[in-house]
This record gives C-alpha cells, sequence and structure tokens, in this order.
C-alpha cells in the first residue's frame, strides 16, 4: 500500500499514537530500549518512545507508520513451522533457532520441541518461531521430549571430569553434553547435528572430543564430523565451526550413502552485508577508538597481533564475531572516511551469520550482538541438512 495513502489514514483516524505504539510493544513483550534499537532508532531513542507513551510528545505520522509496521511483522512470526513437513526435529542449546533454521528451509523438517534458557534469546525465538523454547534442559526429564527423526543441538564445550578413563555415557555426567547424550539415548532419532567450537578437537588433549565420539558410538549411531567456514558458504565471516553427524545404525540403511557437502566456496565481500545508511550510534567514540589503537600497538610491541580489526566493504571477510561484540566491537570494525570506524548493525551482524532479512530482531542491541555471536551460520547447517535428508530417500520399505 502507498505509504502517502496510510500516512493520510493516521492524520484522519483518531487515535493516540502513543498509546497504541505501547499496546503492541506491550502485547509482544518488548521494553523501550529493546523497540527502540529494533526499529534503528538513535541513541537514548527509548527516552523518546517513553515520551510517547506519556503523551508528552507525539511522533510523526511517518515515524508512528515505521514503528507499527515494524510492530505488526513482529507479531507475523515468519518462521512458523510447515505443517506438512515429513520429518521432525528437536533444537537443543536453541539459542534463537540458527540450526533450526537452516533445517526448516529445507522445506523438509518442522520443529517438536525446543529447549534454551536464556531469557532474551527465547523472546528471539518466540518472534521468529511461534513459540517459546522450554528451560534449562539439565531440568528437563528426557521422557517429556517427544519422539522426533532429528535431534540438533549447539551444547557448550566442557572438560571431563573422568575423561580417558573410556568409561562411555558415564564419562559425560556433570557436562551439558550428557543432557545431549540422555536425550539421544531415551529417544533414539534417526539422525542428529552436532556443532561445536573448531577447539573441540583440541581440548582438554583431545579427550573431550574423544569422549563425545566414542559415547555416540557406543549407543549405535554411525558418527562423523567435519570443519566448515561460513566464507566458504558464502557468509563473509572467517568462522570456523565443527559439525558432527550421527545417524542410528539399528533403525536406517544406506548410512554409507551420506557425504558431507562440498564448500562451494564462492567470492565474497563485506560490503555485501553492510546497510547503505547507519545511525551515528554505531560510530565508536574517540575515547574508545584511542584505547583501541594504544591496545593494539601494546600488542604489537609484544610481538603479538592481537587488537582490533578493520575490514571495508571490499573485504572479502571478516573475523569470526563472538558474543562478547557488544563490548566494544573490536574484533570487526567498519572503516569510516573521515571519522572514527563503527560497529556493525544487528542486522549486518545477521547477514554475517547467512540470516534470512525477514529474521526478526525484538531485543536490544547488546542482546542481539549476544545472540548471533553465539549463533550458527544458516547456510552451513543448511547444506549439511539437505546432504543428510538424502539418507531418507535411501531406505528401503
Amino acid at each position: 500500500m502507498d505509504n502517502t495513502i496510510l500516512t493520510e489514514n493516521i492524520q484522519t483516524i483518531q487515535v493516540d499514537p502513543g498509546l497504541a505504539i505501547k499496546e503492541k510493544r506491550l502485547d509482544l513483550n518488548m521494553t523501550q530500549k529493546e523497540l527502540a534499537d529494533s526499529v534503528g532508532m538513535p541513541k537514548f531513542g527509548d527516552r523518546t518512545i517513553r515520551r510517547w507513551e506519556k503523551g508528552e510528545t507525539s511522533p510523526s505520522p511517518l515515524e508512528f507508520l515505521s514503528i507499527m509496521e515494524f510492530l505488526e511483522s513482529a507479531g507475523n512470526k515468519p518462521f512458523l513451522n510447515n505443517e506438512k513437513a515429513p520429518y521432525t526435529m528437536v533444537d537443543l542449546f536453541a539459542g534463537i533457532g540458527g540450526t533450526r533454521l537452516g533445517f526448516q528451509l529445507t522445506g523438509k523438517v518442522k520443529s517438536v520441541f525446543s529447549s534454551e534458557w536464556d531469557k532474551f534469546a527465547q523472546k528471539t525465538y518466540f518472534a521468529n518461531y511461534g513459540e517459546y523454547p522450554h528451560g534449562d534442559i539439565t531440568k528437563i526429564d528426557e521422557s517429556m521430549v517427544p519422539d522426533h527423526d532429528i535431534l540438533v543441538a549447539g551444547f557448550p564445550c566442557q572438560a571431563f571430569s573422568q575423561a580417558g578413563k573410556k568409561l562411555g555415557f558415564e564419562d559425560t555426567r556433570g557436562t551439558l553434553f550428557f543432557d545431549v547424550a540422555r536425550i539421544i539415548k531415551a529417544k533414539r532419532p534417526k539422525m542428529f547435528l552436532l556443532e561445536n567450537v573448531k577447539n573441540l578437537k583440541t581440548h582438554d588433549k583431545g579427550r573431550t572430543y574423544e569422549t563425545i565420539i566414542n559415547t555416540l558410538r557406543d549407543m549405535d549411531y554411525e558418527v562423523d564430523s567435519a570443519l566448515y567456514k561460513a566464507r566458504d558458504f558464502g557468509a563473509p565471516q572467517n568462522r570456523e565451526r565443527i559439525y558432527i553427524v550421527g545417524f542410528d545404525k539399528l533403525s536406517l540403511k544406506n548410512i554409507d550413502l551420506f557425504e558431507f557437502p562440498t564448500a562451494p566456496k564462492p567470492k565474497t565481500s563485506v560490503g555485501d552485508i553492510l546497510e547503505d545508511s547507519v545511525d551515528e550510534k554505531y560510530t565508536i567514540s574517540d575515547t574508545l577508538w584511542e584505547g583501541h589503537k594504544r591496545r593494539k600497538l601494546e600488542h604489537k610491541e609484544k610481538g603479538n597481533g592481537f587488537g582490533f580489526s578493520l575490514f571495508n566493504s571490499n573485504s572479502p571477510y571478516t573475523n569470526t564475531i563472538s558474543a562478547r561484540y557488544y563490548k566494544d566491537g573490536s574484533e570487526i570494525l567498519i572503516e569510516q572516511s573521515g571519522k572514527n570506524p563503527r560497529k556493525i548493525t544487528p542486522r549486518e551482524a545477521a547477514r554475517l551469520q547467512g540470516f534470512p532479512e525477514k529474521f526478526i530482531i525484538p531485543v536490544s542491541d547488546t542482546q542481539a550482538y549476544k545472540q548471533f555471536g553465539n549463533s550458527v551460520c544458516v547456510p552451513v547447517v543448511n547444506a549439511i541438512a539437505q546432504e543428510m535428508l538424502k539418507v531418507f530417500k535411501n531406505q528401503t520399505l
């Protein structure tokens, strides 16, 4: 619809814009700060929204339209399940559902259960998938998890207190991997995908990885793993992660037909993910910029390469975005002509991880950075998912 017509309608309809914004915001369980950041308002935009809601000032018709359009879209849940999808999955340590999304985008998988303890990640998950994940997985009885075909999880990496003693399943007690293992053991999904940091293979001198693989194989799963970089799948980020796949040897045939996907390795450019117009609030302050330069010089004098990293639209890819990015943005700073560099925006962070444009970000910038830093590269997962699902085609009835 023509925005001019909408604007005229807003002006003629007797509506309290501040009250309308407040009611819709509360209905979506968003704070004023979250709303201000989500719609790209300048620094201290939450104060402006607060004044609107109190009736002290009023938004312009275009400001009102922009905010209400966002709030309406946030209520539409763009990634609801395809209920006709033939295969089911559960999403553990779900975060904001990046792994789920990789499978869901195949059109053949629907989620029947999810678990994530972080309340802000739960909010983003609900805004996009229409469901609030169950909470702390350590407190969920495995018998309460629905039967499913596929299990996915991105559990934190921990050392196992008895690693190396070859106690199998018992080795994992006291770790978060144990909660993945007990659900696999109880529900026997036909296949699983586990994602973790590259260093999982060398963690605790390799004993952590060995214990995980042995535990899964002891439960009669064919297990293999591969390392992939996000930039090799079109996301301009040097993010490398390990992906562990498993297939139930007791219920699946032709498992040996599975092959990890070949990375297409397209040419990537940071410019492809940058927004055309960015608010000044993302430009770092003089104090922070001087601190970055001082620390980089100190590291250089010590002979190491730590410190901030600058990129521009011509850079092929960035460093890996981390959950700590919200603190100072040092690992990914974008050059700006004639002024200090800037942090990437939450939408740019989403693009770095390959999330679709319609993915809703209903939280503050700080939380958004944490969420995308903790998430997965969606195109990588999607490529692996497509190969895993081929195994289902090769089953004899």
